[in-house]
């Protein structure tokens, strides 16, 4: 096939409120986002990726975690965006045991993990790498 290619391949995700967003991204986390031609959010990544951020009016956050960050350094990270703001327990101990800052720690079964949300509700996570 030489018509279809992944090349400029991009992924998106709903909100409820594109303002909040824009903040909550660009802002609190502080990543690279740019309102668009169509009032949508590109949010650029580092590695040259993008992912495209738009208002649904009857959004519904997703039930899965819909985008995850690396980090070197996972209580640092957590520390981090608590200093920002960002509630990094939002399941109960009986979902996902974890310690009072929201980090599970994978004990060899996986890596260390902090699940967070965006203003709309959808669900992010940075993990140990």
């Amino acid at each position: 096939m030489t018509a279809f290619t992944a090349e400029g391949a991009f992924s998106g995700f709903s909100v409820d409120d594109i303002d909040a967003a824009e903040a909550f991204y660009g802002s609190t986390l502080g990543l690279d986002v740019q309102r668009n031609a169509m009032g949508f959010l590109d949010l650029r990544l580092p590695s040259g990726g993008s992912i495209l951020i738009y208002a649904k009016p009857n959004h519904e956050p997703a039930s899965f975690t819909i985008l995850n960050f690396p980090v070197g350094d996972i209580d640092a990270a957590v520390d981090e965006l608590i200093d920002r703001g960002v509630t990094t327990k939002i399941y109960s101990d009986a979902e996902f045991p974890s310690d009072d800052r929201g980090i599970v720690r994978g004990d060899g079964r996986g890596p260390d993990i902090a699940w967070f949300r965006d203003p709309a509700g959808n669900v992010l996570a940075v993990l140990q790498a």
